[in-house]
Protein backbone atom coordinates (compact mmCIF):
# COMPACT_ATOMS: atom_id res chain seq x y z
CA UNK A 1 0.00 0.00 0.00
CA UNK A 2 0.85 3.59 -0.58
CA UNK A 3 0.63 6.88 1.44
CA UNK A 4 -1.53 8.10 -0.99
CA UNK A 5 -4.37 5.32 -0.52
CA UNK A 6 -5.38 4.10 2.83
CA UNK A 7 -7.70 1.48 3.95
CA UNK A 8 -9.17 1.07 7.31
CA UNK A 9 -12.08 -1.32 8.72
CA UNK A 10 -16.03 -0.04 9.99
CA UNK A 11 -17.51 -3.82 11.13
CA UNK A 12 -17.61 -5.15 7.83
CA UNK A 13 -17.13 -2.23 6.02
CA UNK A 14 -13.91 -1.61 4.06
CA UNK A 15 -13.28 2.10 4.18
CA UNK A 16 -10.53 3.31 1.23
CA UNK A 17 -9.32 6.75 1.22
CA UNK A 18 -7.29 8.83 -1.61
CA UNK A 19 -5.15 11.08 0.19
CA UNK A 20 -4.02 13.53 -2.60
CA UNK A 21 -5.39 16.73 -2.01
CA UNK A 22 -2.96 19.04 -3.11
CA UNK A 23 -3.31 17.42 -6.30
CA UNK A 24 -7.17 17.46 -6.30
CA UNK A 25 -6.76 13.69 -5.93
CA UNK A 26 -5.68 12.69 -9.24
CA UNK A 27 -5.14 9.29 -9.78
CA UNK A 28 -1.63 8.43 -11.23
CA UNK A 29 -0.69 4.68 -11.77
CA UNK A 30 0.47 4.47 -8.18
CA UNK A 31 -3.21 5.05 -6.59
CA UNK A 32 -4.85 3.12 -9.14
CA UNK A 33 -2.65 -0.36 -8.68
CA UNK A 34 -3.36 0.51 -4.57
CA UNK A 35 -7.10 1.20 -4.49
CA UNK A 36 -7.56 -2.00 -6.86
CA UNK A 37 -5.20 -4.00 -4.26
CA UNK A 38 -7.68 -2.68 -1.46
CA UNK A 39 -10.61 -4.07 -3.42
CA UNK A 40 -8.63 -7.67 -3.66
CA UNK A 41 -8.40 -6.96 0.08
CA UNK A 42 -12.50 -6.66 0.58
CA UNK A 43 -12.55 -9.39 -2.10
CA UNK A 44 -10.68 -12.08 -0.35
CA UNK A 45 -11.72 -11.21 3.14
CA UNK A 46 -14.50 -12.70 4.41
CA UNK A 47 -15.29 -10.97 7.42
CA UNK A 48 -15.46 -7.67 4.96
CA UNK A 49 -19.04 -7.51 3.01
CA UNK A 50 -18.94 -3.86 1.63
CA UNK A 51 -16.82 -1.01 0.76
CA UNK A 52 -16.94 2.63 0.24
CA UNK A 53 -14.43 5.29 -1.48
CA UNK A 54 -13.92 8.62 -0.61
CA UNK A 55 -11.57 11.65 -1.68
CA UNK A 56 -9.72 13.51 0.67
CA UNK A 57 -9.90 16.83 0.89
CA UNK A 58 -12.32 19.64 -1.07
CA UNK A 59 -12.39 17.48 -4.12
CA UNK A 60 -12.94 13.35 -5.23
CA UNK A 61 -10.96 13.67 -7.82
CA UNK A 62 -10.22 16.40 -10.39
CA UNK A 63 -9.46 12.77 -12.80
CA UNK A 64 -6.61 10.80 -13.74
CA UNK A 65 -2.87 11.88 -14.24
CA UNK A 66 -2.45 12.45 -17.43
CA UNK A 67 1.41 13.01 -17.42
CA UNK A 68 1.76 9.64 -15.46
CA UNK A 69 -0.72 7.14 -17.04
CA UNK A 70 -1.03 8.35 -20.65
CA UNK A 71 2.38 6.65 -21.60
CA UNK A 72 1.55 3.72 -19.24
CA UNK A 73 -1.91 3.60 -21.27
CA UNK A 74 0.41 4.42 -25.05
CA UNK A 75 2.23 1.70 -24.43
CA UNK A 76 -0.96 -0.76 -25.79
CA UNK A 77 -1.73 -2.81 -22.72
CA UNK A 78 -3.66 -1.81 -19.55
CA UNK A 79 -2.52 -4.89 -17.84
CA UNK A 80 0.52 -2.64 -16.73
CA UNK A 81 -2.40 -0.76 -15.08
CA UNK A 82 -4.35 -2.88 -13.74
CA UNK A 83 -2.56 -6.42 -12.88
CA UNK A 84 -5.19 -9.11 -13.14
CA UNK A 85 -4.55 -10.72 -10.16
CA UNK A 86 -6.28 -7.39 -8.93
CA UNK A 87 -9.45 -5.95 -8.78
CA UNK A 88 -10.72 -3.37 -11.60
CA UNK A 89 -12.74 -0.80 -9.70
CA UNK A 90 -14.34 -0.03 -13.09
CA UNK A 91 -15.21 -3.42 -14.11
CA UNK A 92 -14.40 -2.72 -17.95
CA UNK A 93 -10.99 -3.90 -18.80
CA UNK A 94 -10.76 -6.54 -15.54
CA UNK A 95 -12.93 -8.43 -13.29
CA UNK A 96 -14.69 -6.47 -10.39
CA UNK A 97 -14.65 -7.27 -6.51
CA UNK A 98 -17.50 -9.34 -6.31
CA UNK A 99 -18.90 -7.69 -3.17
CA UNK A 100 -20.82 -4.48 -3.11
CA UNK A 101 -19.14 -0.81 -3.56
CA UNK A 102 -20.15 2.77 -2.30
CA UNK A 103 -18.83 5.87 -3.81
CA UNK A 104 -18.52 8.99 -1.32
CA UNK A 105 -18.04 12.50 -3.29
CA UNK A 106 -17.92 16.10 -3.69
CA UNK A 107 -16.27 19.23 -5.48
CA UNK A 108 -14.91 17.91 -8.43
CA UNK A 109 -15.71 14.18 -9.71
CA UNK A 110 -14.29 14.21 -13.08
CA UNK A 111 -13.96 11.13 -15.86
CA UNK A 112 -12.88 8.52 -13.66
CA UNK A 113 -14.82 9.47 -10.75
CA UNK A 114 -18.08 9.24 -12.73
CA UNK A 115 -16.99 5.89 -14.46
CA UNK A 116 -15.96 4.58 -10.75
CA UNK A 117 -19.39 6.11 -10.02
CA UNK A 118 -20.88 4.14 -12.51
CA UNK A 119 -19.25 0.74 -11.83
CA UNK A 120 -20.17 0.94 -8.01
CA UNK A 121 -23.48 -0.27 -6.44
CA UNK A 122 -24.39 3.23 -4.89
CA UNK A 123 -22.77 6.34 -4.54
CA UNK A 124 -23.65 9.54 -1.91
CA UNK A 125 -22.34 12.81 -3.35
CA UNK A 126 -22.30 16.48 -1.48
CA UNK A 127 -24.47 19.15 -2.99
CA UNK A 128 -21.50 20.51 -4.36
CA UNK A 129 -20.24 18.12 -6.39
CA UNK A 130 -19.50 19.22 -10.39
CA UNK A 131 -18.84 15.86 -12.67
CA UNK A 132 -17.78 16.24 -16.16
CA UNK A 133 -16.27 13.00 -18.92
CA UNK A 134 -13.93 15.70 -19.87
CA UNK A 135 -12.08 12.85 -22.21
CA UNK A 136 -13.54 14.13 -25.57
CA UNK A 137 -12.22 17.73 -25.25
CA UNK A 138 -8.77 16.16 -24.54
CA UNK A 139 -8.59 14.55 -27.71
CA UNK A 140 -9.32 10.94 -26.03
CA UNK A 141 -11.76 8.43 -25.35
CA UNK A 142 -12.90 7.26 -21.67
CA UNK A 143 -11.51 3.86 -20.88
CA UNK A 144 -13.01 3.09 -17.73
CA UNK A 145 -16.28 2.26 -19.14
CA UNK A 146 -17.99 5.58 -19.61
CA UNK A 147 -18.48 4.61 -23.21
CA UNK A 148 -20.57 1.54 -22.01
CA UNK A 149 -22.89 2.91 -19.15
CA UNK A 150 -23.56 6.70 -19.62
CA UNK A 151 -25.48 6.50 -22.59
CA UNK A 152 -27.34 3.32 -20.67
CA UNK A 153 -28.75 6.58 -18.08
CA UNK A 154 -30.56 8.14 -21.57
CA UNK A 155 -30.56 11.31 -23.27
CA UNK A 156 -28.47 13.10 -20.42
CA UNK A 157 -25.56 10.62 -20.22
CA UNK A 158 -25.40 10.39 -24.26
CA UNK A 159 -24.90 14.52 -24.04
CA UNK A 160 -22.61 14.31 -21.14
CA UNK A 161 -20.39 11.68 -22.55
CA UNK A 162 -19.83 13.87 -25.99
CA UNK A 163 -20.13 16.97 -24.79
CA UNK A 164 -17.74 16.77 -22.00
CA UNK A 165 -20.13 19.50 -20.26
CA UNK A 166 -19.89 20.33 -16.13
CA UNK A 167 -23.17 19.06 -14.34
CA UNK A 168 -24.06 18.98 -10.85
CA UNK A 169 -25.39 16.66 -8.20
CA UNK A 170 -29.01 16.84 -8.71
CA UNK A 171 -28.75 16.81 -12.70
CA UNK A 172 -26.73 13.52 -11.46
CA UNK A 173 -29.27 12.16 -9.00
CA UNK A 174 -32.50 12.73 -11.76
CA UNK A 175 -30.37 11.10 -14.21
CA UNK A 176 -30.07 7.84 -12.12
CA UNK A 177 -26.10 8.32 -12.03
CA UNK A 178 -26.09 8.73 -8.28
CA UNK A 179 -28.10 7.38 -5.23
CA UNK A 180 -28.41 10.53 -2.86
CA UNK A 181 -27.35 13.78 -2.46
CA UNK A 182 -26.60 15.73 1.16
CA UNK A 183 -25.25 18.25 2.83
CA UNK A 184 -21.45 18.93 2.10
CA UNK A 185 -19.45 17.22 4.45
CA UNK A 186 -22.15 14.49 5.51
CA UNK A 187 -21.24 12.26 2.33
CA UNK A 188 -18.66 10.17 3.79
CA UNK A 189 -20.15 9.39 6.83
CA UNK A 190 -24.08 8.35 4.61
CA UNK A 191 -21.76 6.48 2.32
CA UNK A 192 -20.50 4.39 5.12
CA UNK A 193 -24.16 4.00 6.66
CA UNK A 194 -25.05 2.74 3.39
CA UNK A 195 -22.22 0.17 2.97
CA UNK A 196 -23.13 -1.14 6.32
CA UNK A 197 -27.21 -1.63 5.38
CA UNK A 198 -25.75 -3.69 2.52
CA UNK A 199 -23.43 -5.67 4.88
CA UNK A 200 -26.30 -6.46 6.96
CA UNK A 201 -27.89 -8.49 4.22
CA UNK A 202 -26.89 -11.96 3.95
CA UNK A 203 -23.37 -11.34 1.71
CA UNK A 204 -24.09 -14.93 -0.09
CA UNK A 205 -27.32 -12.99 -1.61
CA UNK A 206 -25.94 -9.75 -1.78
CA UNK A 207 -22.87 -11.34 -4.06
CA UNK A 208 -25.44 -13.60 -5.85
CA UNK A 209 -27.84 -10.43 -6.37
CA UNK A 210 -24.84 -8.70 -7.68
CA UNK A 211 -23.22 -11.30 -9.89
CA UNK A 212 -26.65 -11.95 -11.60
CA UNK A 213 -26.87 -8.26 -12.94
CA UNK A 214 -23.32 -8.22 -14.31
CA UNK A 215 -23.69 -11.02 -16.03
CA UNK A 216 -26.82 -9.42 -17.84
CA UNK A 217 -24.12 -6.88 -19.20
CA UNK A 218 -20.85 -8.49 -19.53
CA UNK A 219 -21.61 -9.20 -23.49
CA UNK A 220 -22.06 -5.43 -23.88
CA UNK A 221 -19.17 -4.81 -21.59
CA UNK A 222 -16.62 -6.85 -23.24
CA UNK A 223 -17.87 -5.58 -26.79
CA UNK A 224 -17.62 -2.11 -25.50
CA UNK A 225 -14.27 -2.72 -23.92
CA UNK A 226 -12.77 -4.59 -26.85
CA UNK A 227 -13.94 -1.14 -29.43
CA UNK A 228 -12.25 1.08 -26.65
CA UNK A 229 -8.82 -1.10 -26.63
CA UNK A 230 -8.73 -0.83 -30.51
CA UNK A 231 -8.81 2.56 -30.70
CA UNK A 232 -7.29 3.86 -27.65
CA UNK A 233 -3.20 3.39 -28.46
CA UNK A 234 -3.55 5.38 -31.65
CA UNK A 235 -5.38 7.89 -30.09
CA UNK A 236 -3.10 8.99 -27.12
CA UNK A 237 -0.19 9.52 -29.97
CA UNK A 238 -2.41 11.72 -31.92
CA UNK A 239 -1.94 15.25 -32.61
CA UNK A 240 -5.99 15.81 -31.41
CA UNK A 241 -4.27 14.35 -27.33
CA UNK A 242 -0.87 16.15 -27.84
CA UNK A 243 -3.50 19.50 -28.88
CA UNK A 244 -5.97 18.63 -25.73
CA UNK A 245 -3.21 18.31 -23.51
CA UNK A 246 -1.66 21.64 -24.40
CA UNK A 247 -4.51 23.23 -24.23
CA UNK A 248 -5.54 21.84 -20.82
CA UNK A 249 -2.18 23.00 -19.27
CA UNK A 250 -2.60 26.17 -20.96
CA UNK A 251 -6.15 27.01 -19.81
CA UNK A 252 -7.07 27.78 -23.33
CA UNK A 253 -9.82 25.89 -25.72
CA UNK A 254 -8.52 23.13 -27.86
CA UNK A 255 -8.47 23.48 -31.17
CA UNK A 256 -8.84 20.03 -33.14
CA UNK A 257 -8.14 18.80 -36.43
CA UNK A 258 -9.21 14.94 -36.33
CA UNK A 259 -5.64 14.17 -36.78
Amino acid sequence: MTDLVTTSVRGNVLVIGVHRAEKRNAWNTEIIRAVATAYAELRDNGDLRAGVVYGDGDHFTAGLDLADVAPVVASGSLDDLLPAHLCDPWDFVGEPCPKPIVVAAQGRCYTLGIELILASQAAVVASDTIFAQLEVARGIVPFGGATFRLPRLGAQGKRWLLTAEQFGAEAALAAGMVTEVVEPGAQLERGVALAELMAAQSPLGVQAALASTRASERSARDAAAAEVRQRLNKLMVSQDAMEGMAAMMERRDPSFTGS
